[in-house]
């Protein structure tokens, strides 16, 4: 249900209210396995949080469908000029950034900031997605 509003461009109030680390907090909490936390400390601009998090719930969402995955980890940390934010897990990879999948959408939402996304998943060696994001800061 959080996806499906994501997609509609509804950002959860946590987000909004108490930014980036907050939401990622809640997130993990909600996840059905072990999430370790590295997140920045401070706000970033509306855009480039709510980019961050998509980016996070969306990969969180693949860790929980199709990883078997016994873990995950996010960080989110400010890296010479960008927001990178870092999802990991050890489940099974073989992810792929197709066309009209989820990371793909992902990709397009990180480049329309002036970033990038990077998905690295080698089969039987689990999933590194990586998103970098100009935060000017």
């Amino acid at each position: 249900a959080e996806l499906r509003e994501l997609a509609r461009g509804v950002h959860p109030a946590i987000l909004t209210e108490d930014g980036l680390g907050a939401a990622l907090e809640s997130l993990a909490g909600r996840t059905p396995l072990p999430v370790e936390l590295d997140v920045t400390d401070g706000r970033l601009p509306p855009q480039i949080e709510a980019t961050a998090y998509f980016v996070a719930c969306e990969a969180l969402a693949n860790v929980v469908k199709h990883a078997h995955a016994s873990r995950a980890a996010v960080s989110a940390r400010r890296r010479n000029g960008l927001l990178v934010v870092e999802i990991e897990d050890d489940g099974v990879g073989g992810a792929r950034a197709a066309n009209g999948s989820g990371l793909s959408g992902l990709a397009d939402r990180v480049e329309a900031l002036g970033g990038r996304l990077v998905v690295e998943s080698p089969s039987g060696a689990g999933t590194r997605v990586v998103g970098e994001i100009p935060c000017a800061s």
